[in-house]
């Protein structure tokens, strides 16, 4: 028989039993608890311990109803310094940086007939002229770019110039492995138009050799925003011997030719950020000038469809689309 019967039992029999019986159960009942609700023995780990208890901030329901309209200026403070929310600025400025400029501080104008010419003609003494001329404001931007770099060096920048130049037409080649390294060797101005319509080609670039040493024929520079910022632009002439062979995504050759070189003229402007403690020499933009012939286009590929009749198709034929002959359509 547990203990609540008896006390039940007693109280039938007698009631001052059951009083008596009560009170002990009642002491019993308290030391148990007492005992299982103890302090820890180890006070080693108390503030762990209290750290377990978890302090939850019921929501105010009242306050959430209100709109901000019927909240004072007070009060909007008060709560936002209470959730640690910054109040917001009235301007909409942002921080931003500039690593290039966007577009090409006076271009030089290449000599019609350049790398044909001999300097003995008289097309070729003009050029020269023209060139001695053009070099004073050339001088002065080389003057303010050792202000920013007293190490610099001509005949260095176009060693490092021709390194730059090889090393971006290699990581072109390779720019669907790794976009990151072309950003190295060129600007953002002259990224996207390298990589344009690269996409499911294969490139095939080669330097054969350097039919003229590299030449600087101009440098400018340009100040952006304030005086402090400097950007020097400089214009240097490669006349190279090149191969260069483009593939579509099927393997057809498209432009070029992996066996014959040709002799290229280009002049390629390199930026530098003159600023920038950790700014390097990077290929800004190309001169086309406007004498320069078109160039050759590409191939065009086609695919031959095959659920149509023979008679209605156009046969691709070494790149090139020939239409039925007229007796082939009178026969139809």
């Amino acid at each position: 028989m547990n203990a609540a019967n008896r006390i039940l039992l007693c109280s039938v029999i007698n009631p001052r039993i059951f009083n008596v019986l009560n009170k002990n159960v009642l002491k019993s009942s308290i030391c148990t608890t007492s005992e299982t609700f103890s302090k820890h023995w180890n006070p080693k780990f108390k503030k762990l311990r209290a750290k377990k208890v978890i302090k939850v901030e019921l929501p105010d329901y009242d306050k959430a109803s209100r709109s901000v309209n019927e909240l004072s200026k007070e009060e909007i403070r008060s709560i936002m310094k209470e959730k640690g929310i910054l109040p917001s600025s009235p301007w909409m400025e942002r921080p931003y940086f500039i690593s290039t400029t966007g577009e090409i501080v006076e271009p030089y104008v290449p000599p019609e007939g350049d790398g044909k010419v001999s300097f003995i003609t008289k097309e070729g003494a003009k050029q020269n002229i023209e060139f001695i001329g053009k070099k004073g404001k050339s001088l002065l931007a080389l003057r303010k770019l050792r202000k920013f770099d007293d190490d610099f060096e001509l005949d260095d920048f176009l060693i490092t110039a021709q390194d730059v130049y090889m090393k971006a037409h290699n990581a072109m080649m390779k720019v669907r492995e790794d976009k990151e390294e072309l950003q190295l060797y060129v600007t953002e101005r002259a990224y996207p138009q390298m990589i344009h319509n690269v996409e499911d080609k294969t490139i095939h670039w080669k330097m054969i050799g350097l039919l003229d040493p590299p030449r600087l024929v101009q440098a400018r520079t340009v100040e952006i925003i304030s005086k402090d910022n400097l950007f020097c632009q400089l214009t240097v002439r490669f006349h190279t011997q090149q191969t260069l062979a483009i593939y579509d995504r099927f393997g057809r050759l498209l432009y070029g030719s992996e066996i014959l070189a040709k002799d290229v003229l280009e002049y390629v402007i390199f930026e530098k950020h003159l600023s920038n403690k950790y700014g390097r020499w990077r290929i800004h933009a190309k001169i086309i000038p406007d004498w320069m012939p078109p160039k050759e286009p590409a191939r065009a590929t086609f695919r031959i469809a095959e659920d149509l009749s023979p008679s209605t198709t156009q046969v691709a034929v070494k790149g090139e689309v020939q239409s039925p002959s007229p007796s082939s359509q009178a026969a139809a």
